[in-house]
């Protein structure tokens, strides 16, 4: 029986020429500042979003706490929009770590506007939290692979610079985004004060994430990456299956969006399947089941004894993400698989 594992572009394995590139990596002391693999990969990013700087951390989520916390001070607040990344699934380090709040704002399809951004920026009032940073993020995964309007980032960046606001982007799927609209990295990191991008999900790699911003910025952000336990050694071995996964794997993440798009569109005649063709931009299948038909529970568990793994995120809800170890032949298994369950 085929596997086909749906769950999330973070179960991919690293291809055997990357597993190479990583047995051949030159490496250093990186707390030091001496693994010429992670400079070479910190460089290499920092280019192509055309920044000052770059820091090679563990995971995006680490990312996006030191970011937080080199952009603010505690008592502070940063405004997000309701289904982030950082609001739902980084453990409220934010009030943890950076002990600032969070002013949260319910978004359409994961973007907030600029004008719902204005209005949730607090007046100057000694008895009222300061705003400090906005965050956004780019492609939104619960939003179902959604891509921010470059139109609205700019005018989001434009109002928070004329307040004195700093800007971050969680762009753990910036790479996504990025070949899915011919908009450079260049093009999407300039209206950000700091931008993080994930490595170990669509490209591929087994681990990290890395955060871009000027040299100010970056020297913050390390000193927080050592306070959290971020600091590594010989980490070229990871900076190396990164570096693979930028110079082969980037391109070809337009197959993973052509792949999910042929999903998405099968599915949604059958019976008991609603899906917003409309929100299938990237990589990312969101769709809702009818209970009267089967329970997402049940439909994954179905789906499950074929061999197809998705995951289930409410009791109407199902996300299946396509990636580097999803093949034609995978998809059309896939899509058979529901035929069979849902077709009568």
């Amino acid at each position: 029986m085929r596997h086909v594992d749906l769950r999330s572009d973070t179960v991919t394995r690293p291809t055997p020429e990357m597993r190479q590139a990583m047995l051949q990596a030159e490496v250093g002391d990186d707390v030091f500042g001496e693994d010429p693999t992670v400079n070479q990969l910190q460089e290499m990013v920092a280019a192509m979003l055309g920044k000052e700087a770059a820091l090679f951390v563990p995971s995006g989520t680490m990312g996006n706490q030191i970011s937080i916390n080199a952009h603010t001070r505690p008592g502070e607040e940063i405004i997000v929009e309701r289904d982030s990344h950082i609001v739902n699934y980084e453990c409220g380090a934010s009030a943890m770590l950076a002990g600032v709040q969070l002013h949260i704002i319910d978004g359409q399809d994961g973007i907030m506007t600029m004008e719902q951004v204005a209005a949730a920026v607090r007046p100057r009032d000694v008895h009222q939290p300061q705003t400090r940073l906005v965050c956004l993020e780019n492609t939104h995964n619960r939003a179902g692979g959604t891509i921010y309007p470059l139109e609205e980032i700019a005018r989001i960046s434009q109002f928070a610079r004329e307040r004195g606001l700093k800007l971050h982007l969680d762009g753990a799927r910036l790479w996504n985004a990025s070949v899915a609209t011919g908009i450079s990295l260049k093009n999407y990191a300039q209206y950000f004060d700091s931008v993080m991008l994930c490595f170990s999900k669509g490209l591929g790699a087994p681990v990290g994430s890395i955060v871009v911003g000027d040299r100010e910025f970056i020297e913050r952000a390390h000193y927080y990456r050592k306070a959290y336990g971020g600091g590594m050694r010989q980490v070229g071995i990871l900076a190396a299956a990164a570096i693979h996964a930028l110079e082969h794997h980037l391109e070809r993440l337009a197959d993973d969006h052509r792949r999910a798009r042929k999903f998405a569109e099968a599915i949604s005649h059958l019976p008991g399947i609603r899906i917003d063709l409309e929100r299938v931009q990237t990589n990312i299948v969101m769709f809702d089941v009818d209970p009267q038909v089967m329970t997402a529970d049940q439909l994954i568990d179905a789906l499950r004894q074929k061999g197809v793994f998705m995951l289930n995120l409410g009791p109407r809800k199902i996300r299946a993400v396509t990636h580097l170890d999803v093949s034609d032949a995978d998809i059309d298994y896939a899509i058979e698989a529901f035929r069979e369950l849902l077709g009568h």
